[in-house]
C-alpha cells in the first residue's frame, strides 16, 4: 500500500510517499481502507519530534481518518453495536492516517451517518472532539449566557469552538488574524469579532462585552497574554495548543486576584487514558452534524502525494477550518448541505 513516511525530525520537507506492507489488525483492532485523512497542527509538530506523542522513526503521520472497514481482529464487538467489513467509519489514530490503510483499536472507531461523505468525516473527529471536551470539561463547564472568547477562531479547532459555544448558549467573541477568517467565524455564529493583528484583544473584549467568562486558546503567544487580562472574576481559560509557536508563561498573580482557573486540554491524554469521554461524545456530535447544527468547513483538499503541501498551508496560516487529504479517488458520493 502507499503511505506517507518520515524518517527523521525534518519537518514537512522530510515527507515521502512510499510503498509499505499491508497491515493486519491485532486483537481488538479494525483495519480501515482510508479514503480521507484530516490534517492538524499537531501533525506538523510530530514531524519535528516536538509533540508530546513521539512515535519511533520512521513513521506515518496523520491523526484522523475516514473510510471503510476491511476486516476486524479478534475480540472486536460485532452486530448492531459493533463493526463489520463494509462499515463506513471515522477514527482517531495516534499516527498512521496518511496511508491507504490503517489499523486502530475499535474504541476509537465511530460509524458515520449515511449523509456524511468521507472528506467531511476525515476532518471531523479531532477538532470537534477537542472543542467538545474543552468546553464541557468539569473545570471549564461553559454555561448558557456566559461569554466565550475564542482565539484562532477561523482555524481548525477554533471554528468548531465557535459552533459548539453557540450550541451551548454562550455569547461568542471570535478573535483571529484576518478579516477573512473573522467573516467565516461570523457565518458560523460568532456574535462579535476581533482582528488581533490590528486591534487589542483586551480593549475590544472589554468594550464589546465587559469581559470573558471562558477563553478558548489554541494559539498562545501575545493573544493569550492579552486575553488573560480581560477574563472575568471566576473565569476559566482552556489551553488547547500553541499554534503561534510561543508558549506563554502565566503570572500567578493574574490567577489569584480574580480566582481564574487555567486548564490544559490535551486530546491525546483522553485518547490514551480515558477513552470513555471521547467515545461517548460522538453520538451527540454526529447528531448535531446530521441535523445541521454543525456544518464542518474544509478550505483545502489535497491528494495523498501532496501531503507536504497540505500541511504547509496550515503552517502558513492560509487555511480556514480543515485541510483534508483525499487518499483515494473513490468517494461515497454523499454530499453535505451548503452552509445556510
Amino acid at each position: 500500500m502507499r503511505a506517507i513516511r518520515i524518517h527523521e525530525p525534518s519537518g514537512v520537507d522530510g515527507l515521502a510517499l512510499e510503498e509499505v506492507p499491508s497491515l493486519t489488525p491485532g486483537p481488538g483492532e479494525v483495519r480501515i481502507e482510508v479514503h480521507a485523512a484530516g490534517c492538524n497542527f499537531p501533525d506538523t509538530l510530530m514531524l519535528k519530534g516536538a509533540y508530546q506523542d513521539k512515535p519511533d522513526w520512521p513513521f506515518t503521520p496523520g491523526k484522523e481518518v475516514a473510510g471503510i472497514i476491511m476486516d476486524v481482529g479478534a475480540g472486536v464487538p460485532k452486530g448492531a453495536d459493533g463493526f463489520a467489513p463494509g462499515d463506513r467509519v471515522m477514527a482517531l489514530v495516534g499516527h498512521g492516517g496518511f496511508a491507504e490503510e490503517v489499523t486502530v483499536i475499535a474504541e476509537e472507531v465511530h460509524k458515520i451517518p449515511d449523509t456524511m461523505d468521507f472528506m467531511t468525516a476525515g476532518g471531523f473527529a479531532l477538532t470537534y472532539a477537542t472543542s467538545y471536551i474543552a468546553l464541557h470539561h468539569h473545570q471549564i463547564h461553559l454555561t448558557p449566557g456566559e461569554v466565550l472568547l475564542v482565539l484562532g477562531a477561523g482555524g481548525g479547532v477554533g471554528l468548531t469552538a465557535v459552533e459548539i459555544g453557540k450550541i451551548l448558549g454562550a455569547t461568542v467573541v471570535a478573535a483571529a488574524g484576518s478579516d477573512e477568517k473573522l467573516a467565516l467565524a461570523k457565518q458560523y455564529g460568532a456574535d462579535h469579532t476581533i482582528n488581533y493583528r490590528t486591534e487589542s484583544i483586551r480593549d475590544r473584549v472589554k468594550a464589546l462585552v465587559g469581559g470573558a467568562d471562558v477563553v478558548y486558546d489554541p494559539v498562545g503567544g501575545d493573544a493569550f497574554a492579552q486575553s488573560l487580562r480581560c477574563v472575568n472574576t471566576d473565569g476559566r481559560v482552556a489551553i488547547v495548543g500553541f499554534a503561534s509557536g510561543d508558549i506563554p508563561q502565566i503570572p500567578a498573580s493574574y490567577l489569584l486576584v480574580k480566582n481564574i482557573s487555567a486548564v490544559g486540554i490535551a486530546m491525546s491524554g483522553y485518547r490514551l487514558r480515558q477513552t470513555g469521554p471521547t467515545r461517548n461524545m460522538f453520538p451527540t456530535l454526529l447528531d448535531w452534524c446530521a441535523t445541521g447544527r454543525l456544518k464542518p468547513h474544509t478550505s483545502f483538499q489535497f491528494p495523498l502525494e501532496q501531503t507536504a503541501e497540505a500541511l504547509q498551508t496550515i503552517l502558513d496560516r492560509r487555511s480556514t477550518g480543515k485541510v483534508v487529504i483525499r487518499v483515494r479517488d473513490v468517494d461515497s458520493g454523499v454530499t453535505t448541505p451548503d452552509l445556510a
